[in-house]
């Protein structure tokens, strides 16, 4: 059960919509454009450019200006400035205590580099047991997906639609989708992502963030990834929930650590598929 009431977390929307319009006026003046872009990576190649840092620090600001007492989890570890001039909401501090936003800038910063509109902004509320209320952001396509308790939808260029997966069809007809098969860097997680691609009908490359909003509004059948951190998906659990899918890690357990993690339109195909995944991590041969 949500430690937060109905009208809180209509409060907590607001504050989301605002602390991500304010980031869109970082990103998307970058988009398209000459970037300076760094590696922080020690090995491979991991980018981040300015818009990454300056758009976490303008969530950080806006979204603990709203709830000073939360916990705050970023990709890019951006420090508290000088915040931001919204109120904070009237929801009592220790059940802010209680609640964490898990936020990625700019999900997919391969994508926003190339000039892709496959990226996102990611903003999550958990509460240490289950995100409560998560937000993907397009600002380029105006393209807002938001789930929280049992529900999803998408807000476009004012209008509002409710987000609903596929129904099921069998692993021969179905449509899979990841960001790139570099994200299976072991010989294990490689064969597992094989017996699902050699299954279904057809595999898609590239989306990051934007694949689960595919899932949501029923474009594809699932997404499987690996490799993933906390804030790479906790924004995007009550989504796929509330657009009737299901969101798991490959063997089954919840995903909200990130790693390996699996997201199907319904039920009955998520079993079929953590079944294949489960019997080629086991298979010897």
């Amino acid at each position: 059960m949500s430690i937060l009431t109905s009208d809180n977390i209509q409060a907590i929307r607001c504050a989301v919509d605002h602390a991500l319009d304010q980031a869109a006026t970082v990103t998307l003046p970058n988009f398209r454009q000459p970037l300076a872009v760094a590696n922080k990576a020690q090995t491979g190649f991991d980018p981040v450019t300015e818009a990454d840092q300056q758009a976490e620090q303008v969530l950080r600001d806006c979204l603990m200006a709203a709830l000073p007492e939360a916990g705050f989890l970023g990709e890019e570890n951006s420090r508290p400035s000088a915040g931001d001039a919204i109120a904070a909401l009237a929801i009592d501090p220790a059940v802010q205590s209680q609640l964490t936003w898990v936020v990625d800038p700019i999900d997919g910063t391969r994508a926003f580099i190339t000039g892709l509109p496959l990226w996102g902004t990611l903003v999550g509320l958990n509460d240490g047991q289950d995100v409560l209320f998560g937000a993907l952001d397009q600002p380029w396509t105006q393209e807002r997906f938001l789930g929280w308790d049992g529900h999803a939808e998408c807000v476009h260029q004012g209008g509002t639609r409710p987000l609903s997966t596929r129904d099921y069809r069998p692993l021969t007809e179905c449509i899979v989708q990841t960001t790139t098969p570099d994200m299976f860097t072991t010989s294990t997680t490689q064969k597992q992502f094989r017996s699902v691609r050699d299954a279904v009908a057809m595999t898609r490359y590239g989306g990051d963030c934007y694949a689960y909003a595919l899932l949501a509004m029923g474009g594809i059948d699932a997404v499987i990834e690996s490799s993933l951190q906390p804030y790479d998906i906790q924004a995007l659990i009550p989504i796929v929930h509330g657009a009737g899918g299901v969101i798991t890690q490959w063997s089954g357990e919840p995903c909200l650590d990130g790693g390996s993690v699996v997201a199907s339109a319904n039920a009955k195909l998520h079993e079929q598929l953590l079944t294949l995944l489960q019997n080629a991590h086991t298979d010897t041969t």
